[in-house]
């Protein structure tokens, strides 16, 4: 169990923010589907799922984002594989897509889909306020697909390979980019947060730093 822990540990300090890669190495493909894998299974908020993975390795695209992701411009140019994540709007309980995955995937009958309908209805809007806003239920929606990130990038350290994750983009302007190529439906998605893997052109000038556990945890 020790041994266990400390490989955990080992992972999180391995990872850094990576801005430039080796362009010459590749990810293993069984590798990388391994760390889309673990977004897949990622968990949210009510297991609705309200993310899509865009991988994007067409040079010329990638070439058309430089210009509008001023936060990605090492990583575009060098990353071995670079992946929007795309965030659903209106992910509402009578929303097409959310009565699908529950009729479907999670293979609830008519009885159970109605009931969680009106649960997920209440909650969205007692507990969270979704329905002020298309915007508010959007980023709800945003949050989610940050955990499927995070995993992502704990794997990818664990399988000694590196990453980055980019928000330094004009987020309307890929989608109108994107969208217009017929890459993603924008009535449906909005870009939610970039994420280059690739393997590190060299290592950090100086070791992880983070606020110490005092700072940070609290018991109570």
């Amino acid at each position: 169990m020790e041994d266990k822990r400390q490989m955990l540990l080992d992972t999180f300090n391995y990872r850094f923010a990576t801005k430039r890669f080796d362009a010459s190495r590749k990810i293993d493909d069984a590798d990388f589907e391994t760390i889309l894998e673990t977004g897949r299974l990622s968990p949210s908020s009510l297991g609705l799922e309200p993310w899509k993975f865009l991988v994007i390795q067409d040079p010329e695209v990638r070439e058309a984002l430089k210009p509008i992701s001023w936060g990605a411009q090492g990583q575009l140019d060098t990353a071995s594989h670079f992946v929007l994540i795309l965030a659903r709007k209106n992910v509402r309980p009578e929303n097409e897509y959310v009565q699908k995955l529950l009729r479907d995937v999670k293979q609830m009958d008519t009885d159970m889909i109605e009931q969680m309908s009106e649960k997920t209805s209440a909650f969205q809007n007692d507990n969270l306020n979704l329905y002020e806003s298309d915007r508010a239920l959007w980023d709800w929606a945003s949050k989610q697909t940050y955990i499927a990130l995070g995993n992502m990038m704990t794997s990818a350290a664990f399988l000694g390979v590196d990453s980055c994750p980019i928000e330094g983009f004009q987020y309307d302007e890929v989608s109108r980019i994107l969208a217009e190529k017929g890459y993603f439906d924008d009535t449906e998605f909005a870009p939610s947060v970039m994420v280059a893997f690739g393997y590190r052109e060299e290592d950090p000038k100086r070791a992880k730093t983070r606020r110490s556990k005092e700072d940070v945890i609290e018991w109570i």
